[in-house]
């Protein structure tokens, strides 16, 4: 099932009393605040630029609203769009750092904690950890799917770390090729996974319902069905392997 050349394999430790320190692994919630305000300050200060532009066009839509920004006198106008931008980035970047994903590893403990909650899990509980796009997957041994979080941590690092504790890391996700994809009434689904996934396909389509999509991922483990998501489709496979 897995490709030998993508899975490293970290060195078999015997946990002692004391030894081994936990290693934490986080974005820096400066850096993406940072970031965001200059960003939002940027669009902020080009923006009285686009306004004029626009309404040199013979045609130009939004012309009303271009029209009033412009009519406030400068500098007052680049002082104003250039704050506005700035709050609207903090404001973003205040919600990117709480949605970032830390991890915490110990030779026989592994946390992530991501929006003030926390899942934990024993060495022996995992089989692999891997990279799917920009997720970190967490695998049992029966190839059950402890966790899927979108991951901006350095991911040569972060195996790294991961081996250096003993745990085993694949490049790639070993089982997908398993994945099949979900239209309404794919049939070999248990009953209720086709509604459960019906209805996460709906919730997706709102950046507002992030955490609805999240539970409904939960309660389709709970029916042994695994889902990844690709753009906006949808793809499964039985939760455990035989």
């Amino acid at each position: 099932m897995e490709d030998a050349r993508n899975v490293r394999t970290g060195k078999k430790r015997v946990p002692q009393a004391g030894a081994g320190k936990d290693t934490e692994l986080a974005e820096s919630a400066w850096v993406i605040t940072l970031f965001c305000v200059a960003c939002g300050a940027g669009i902020g200060a080009v923006l009285p630029l686009l306004a004029r532009l626009l309404l040199r066009l013979p045609w130009a839509p939004l012309e009303g609203p271009a029209e009033l920004l412009t009519s406030v006198p400068e500098p007052a106008l680049t002082l104003g769009t250039v704050a506005a931008g700035a709050l609207g980035g903090l404001l973003l970047g205040l919600a990117a750092a709480h949605e970032s994903l830390s991890v915490r590893v110990s030779d026989t403990h592994l946390s992530l904690t991501i929006r003030d909650s926390t899942q934990e899990f024993t060495h022996e509980e995992i089989a692999v950890l891997c990279r799917d796009g920009k997720q970190l997957v967490v695998l049992a041994p029966d190839g059950m799917e402890l966790a899927r979080e979108h991951c901006g941590l350095p991911w040569r690092r972060l195996a790294d770390t991961l081996t250096e504790h003993g745990y085993r890391w694949a490049e790639e996700d070993p089982y997908r090729a398993e994945f099949r994809r979900w239209v309404p009434g794919t049939p070999g689904l248990p009953e209720g996974a086709d509604a459960l996934l019906r209805a996460r396909a709906q919730v997706r389509k709102s950046d507002d319902d992030a955490e609805d999509a999240r539970e409904l991922r939960r309660e389709l483990l709970r029916l042994g069905v695994v889902v990844r998501d690709e753009e906006k489709r949808q793809y499964w496979r039985p939760a455990r392997q035989n």
